[in-house]
């Protein structure tokens, strides 16, 4: 239904922007049948939209002269809702769709009401979203234009992938399907020819790309909605209980978002739960918090901290020693 709703609201402003189409030309730019296209008449008729058809060589299909669809009406939530996607869109996509959703607000807001210009000027000064990704994107975006446009023309890629468990190399041919922003970072979705299945690449780890002529085609039966559900569920996640002292708490509650539960204790210290799919992740977060915080479990994140830690005292204690022996030989 939501197809025909959006079909039926691009043939109304086909007629109305472009007079004495024929009904051929409105079922290619539709991507239906003529018989489709007639039946989308009837209903617009039934929904008081008049359509005239006008014979002759130069004839076609019109909205009956003098109609107009009223101007779009955006309540203040929608407008501001809009604004809040294209900001979006911007943020994630940078230089690649910036201008296209910088352009389109301009134009919604040239023909929007003084009091829902009001409302996004308000929502621009005041509901900011930035630093979406956990890197600096600006270095993949060449990557994800050449993936982006791979995936609409469907062309198929050459890919160097490193693996998350080493650093170990793969070279892979990918019929990519579709790019994912989750959890600050971009993935592609693609059938690697290597696995022979369909698999998840993080686009920060494709050390070279390559744009191939050969074409693929997507099954039907595939659908990326359900797959990235069994994908991110079947993910093996680990979950970490934390306790932040009571004078680090005041960290544990400015990143309550990241937690899965929180807990404060009478002496003020507070323990949390943080889940991830891997040991390291979840060791380097801890190691950022400094001696604010103790791991509880799992045994294996207290021995992986200590480790790296102690690895982090023996390499300063190291420089310090060469320091120490060149003044003492400039002396």
């Amino acid at each position: 239904m939501a197809n025909i709703a959006t079909r039926l609201i691009t043939l109304i402003f086909l007629l109305q922007n472009h007079p004495n189409q024929k009904a051929s030309e409105l079922a290619e730019k539709l991507g239906v049948s003529l018989r489709t296209v007639h039946r989308y008449f009837e209903m617009l008729d039934e929904m008081g939209i008049p359509v005239y058809a006008e014979r002759g060589p130069c004839g076609g299909f019109s909205l009956v002269r003098g109609y107009k669809i009223p101007p779009l009406i955006f309540s203040l939530e929608e407008a501001v809702a809009v604004y809040l996607g294209t900001s979006l869109v911007s943020e994630m996509w940078g230089q690649l769709y910036r201008d296209a959703a910088q352009g389109a607000m301009a134009k919604l807001e040239n023909i929007l009401p003084n009091e829902q210009r009001s409302e996004i000027d308000w929502a621009r000064r005041s509901l900011v979203a930035t630093s979406l990704h956990r890197a600096d994107p600006s270095t993949l975006f060449p990557i994800l234009e050449d993936l982006r446009r791979a995936a609409r023309e469907r062309h198929q890629v050459s890919a160097v992938y490193q693996s998350a468990a080493n650093s170990e190399t793969t070279k892979r041919k990918i019929d990519p399907y579709a790019l994912v922003f989750r959890a600050g970072l971009w993935y592609l979705v693609g059938y690697c020819h290597l696995r022979t299945a369909p698999r998840t690449f993080r686009v920060d780890r494709i050390q070279k790309l390559s744009v191939l002529n050969q074409s693929f085609q997507v099954a039907e039966s595939f659908d990326i909605h359900k797959y990235l559900e069994n994908e991110f569920k079947e993910q093996s996640v680990i979950r970490a209980r934390l306790r932040f002292a009571a004078e680090g708490s005041y960290i544990a509650v400015s990143n309550r978002v990241i937690w899965e539960s929180m807990q404060e204790n009478p002496d003020g210290s507070m323990d949390v739960i943080l889940a991830a799919p891997d040991l390291p992740w979840l060791a380097s977060m801890t190691l950022s918090f400094a001696n604010l915080v103790t791991v509880l479990e799992p045994p294996e994140l207290r021995e992986m901290v200590q480790e790296w830690a102690q690895a982090t005292a023996d390499l300063y204690q190291a420089q310090e020693r060469v320091v120490r022996k060149r003044r003492k030989s400039e002396a």
